[in-house]
C-alpha cells in the first residue's frame, strides 16, 4: 500500500525520494506503481518542478569563520545590498558585513561589525531600509547598526543607538513588518520587548505571558499580531498592544508532516507569494520544501535540495532581491564552517517574458506606518511593488534616533514654519558679523597664499645661484 506524504510522510526509507515514476508529489511507492492508480489525475501546480542549484565556485564567500557558538538563530542575514554573517571573534562579539557582489575569498582583515561584548546569537535586517541592521547578544543588549554603502576601512564599532532592556541573553530580534523603526526581542529572561529603534525607547513588555525559554517569535503579515514558540510547548498568538495572549489552546493540527528523525533544529523559511515552506535543519544537509493550500491535505511535500556538506546556518533573500529573469523564486545562503554557499531556486520555463504567476507584487522597502500610529491601535498591509522590471536598491539612507525629551511633549502654538526659515533668536546684527568674519578670513588667506607664492619664488633664486 502506498503512503501519502502530504500529511503523514514524504520521504521512503533511509531519506529516499520520491521516484520519478510516481508522477505523484509527496508520495513514496515501496513497490511498482499498480496501472489503475497511475491513471489517477496529478495535483496541479507551478511549483511541482521547483529545483535548486548551487552557485559556481567563484559566486561563493570563501574564508569566512563562522560563529560556533550554541545558539537556535540562522546566524546569516540577507538583503538586496548586503549578506550578513555571525563570526568568531576575540574579547566579544562580531558579525561580517559583505556586498553581495563581493564573491570569493574575503580578505582576513575585512572589517567587522563590532561593539558587543560578548558573542552575538541574531541579526536581522531592517525590510525597510537596506542599510540598517539589528544585533542581539549575549550581554543581554540590542544595537542597532548604520551599515555604509562603501567598505569601511577599520571595524564598525559604534552602533547608532543600543536598547536596554533584558536581564538574560537576548536571543531573537525581529523588525515589524509595515512600522517604521519597530523592532521586538526577546531574551531568556521569558520577555519580549517592543522597541522604537527611532527614539530609543521601549514601547511594551509583553512579561507573564510565557513560563519556559521562548524558541521562535513570528509577526503575521500586516503586524497587528505575533505568534510565539515555547519550551513549555504551547504555541501563543499574542495581540502586543492589547498585551493579552488571544489563543494557545491548540488542541490537533490540520495537517501533521513526519520529518526524519534527526534532532536538529529546523529553520523554517515561509514565502507567503508563492505559499512554499522550506525547512531546513540546522546540521543537515538538505532543504524540504512544502505547498500550502486552502483545502486538505493543506501540505504537499514538493521535493528535497540535498548535498553533501551540513549546514552551520542559513539566510534566506527577500523576494525583491531575486533574478526575475532567470525565474529565481527563492535564493538561501548556506553557511558551512569556512564559507557561504548560495542556493538558487528555481521554475523551469521555456519563456524568456515576465512570469506573472511566479512573481505577484511584493512587500517594498516603504512602511506603511509610523510606529506612534501602529502603537495607537492603527493597522496596514504591506505596500506593494511589482518585479517586472527588476528591483534597484534604493540609496543609503541614514537612521536618525532623536531621543524625546519630555519638555517638548507639547509644541508651542503657532504657524508650522519651513526649515530653511531662520530662528528667531539669531538676529540680523549677529547674521552681519558672522559674514563680516568670513570676509576677513577670506582676505586673510589670500594675503597668506601671496606670501607662500613670494617665498617659493625666491627660494628657487636661491637653489638656482641667482641669488
Amino acid at each position: 500500500m502506498p503512503r501519502v506524504g502530504g500529511v503523514s510522510q514524504s520521504t521512503g526509507p533511509e531519506g529516499t525520494k520520491t521516484p520519478p515514476s510516481c508522477g505523484r508529489v509527496g508520495m513514496w511507492w515501496p513497490d511498482p506503481v499498480p496501472p489503475a492508480m497511475s491513471r489517477r489525475v496529478v495535483r496541479q501546480s507551478k511549483f511541482r518542478h521547483v529545483f535548486g542549484q548551487p552557485v559556481k565556485a567563484d559566486q561563493m564567500y570563501e574564508d569566512i569563520r563562522v560563529s560556533k557558538v550554541t545558539c537556535d538563530s540562522s546566524f546569516c542575514a540577507v538583503n538586496p545590498k548586503f549578506v550578513a554573517i555571525i563570526v568568531e571573534s576575540g574579547g566579544g562579539g562580531a558579525f561580517i558585513v559583505l556586498p553581495l557582489a563581493k564573491t570569493g575569498r574575503v580578505d582576513k582583515n575585512h572589517p567587522l561589525v563590532t561593539g558587543h561584548t560578548a558573542p552575538v546569537l541574531d541579526i536581522d535586517w531592517c525590510p525597510h531600509n537596506d542599510n540598517v541592521i539589528a544585533s542581539a547578544s549575549e550581554d543581554t543588549t540590542v544595537m542597532v547598526w548604520q551599515i555604509p554603502d562603501y567598505v569601511p576601512v577599520r571595524n564598525i564599532t559604534e552602533p547608532v543607538v543600543t536598547l536596554e532592556g533584558h536581564s538574560k541573553r537576548v536571543s531573537i530580534i525581529s523588525w515589524h513588518p509595515t512600522a517604521r523603526n519597530v523592532l521586538l526581542s526577546a531574551g531568556c529572561d521569558n520577555l519580549v520587548i517592543l522597541w522604537n529603534v527611532g527614539t530609543g525607547e521601549m514601547l511594551l513588555a509583553l512579561d507573564d505571558m510565557h513560563t519556559d525559554l521562548i524558541y521562535n517569535v513570528g509577526w503575521n503579515r500586516n503586524g497587528s499580531l505575533l505568534v510565539t514558540t515555547c519550551k513549555d510547548k504551547k504555541v501563543r498568538v499574542i495581540d502586543p498592544r492589547k498585551q493579552q495572549i488571544i489563543a494557545n489552546n491548540f488542541e490537533e493540527p490540520i495537517a501533521l508532516q513526519e520529518m526524519d528523525t534527526s534532532n536538529g533544529v529546523l529553520l523554517p523559511f515561509y514565502d507567503a507569494d508563492s505559499s512554499i515552506v522550506y525547512l531546513c535543519g540546522k546540521g543537515d544537509s538538505s532543504i524540504r520544501y512544502f505547498e500550502i493550500t486552502d483545502e486538505a491535505p493543506y501540505v504537499h511535500y514538493l521535493n528535497t535540495y540535498s548535498s553533501k556538506e551540513p549546514q552551520r546556518g542559513m539566510g534566506f533573500m527577500p523576494k525583491r532581491g531575486l533574478d526575475v529573469s532567470k525565474c529565481e523564486i527563492a535564493r538561501f545562503f548556506k553557511l558551512h564552517e569556512r564559507k557561504c554557499e548560495p542556493i538558487v531556486m528555481t521554475v523551469p520555463r521555456k519563456s524568456d517574458l515576465f512570469q506573472d504567476d511566479l512573481y505577484p507584487d511584493t512587500p517594498g522597502p516603504e512602511p506603511a506606518l509610523e510606529a506612534d500610529e501602529w502603537l495607537s491601535g492603527k493597522d496596514a498591509e504591506p505596500i506593494l511593488i511589482s518585479l517586472r522590471d527588476g528591483y534597484v536598491p534604493i540609496k543609503n539612507r541614514e537612521l536618525k534616533v532623536v531621543k524625546k525629551n519630555i519638555l517638548d511633549s507639547k509644541p508651542p502654538p503657532g504657524p508650522r514654519r519651513s526649515h530653511s526659515t531662520c530662528d528667531s533668536d539669531f538676529s540680523q546684527p549677529a547674521l552681519e558679523e558672522v559674514l563680516e568674519e568670513i570676509r576677513a578670513l577670506k582676505e586673510t588667506v589670500q594675503a597668506q597664499e601671496k606670501r607662500i607664492c613670494d617665498l617659493e619664488n625666491k627660494l628657487c633664486q636661491f637653489t638656482n645661484g641667482t641669488d
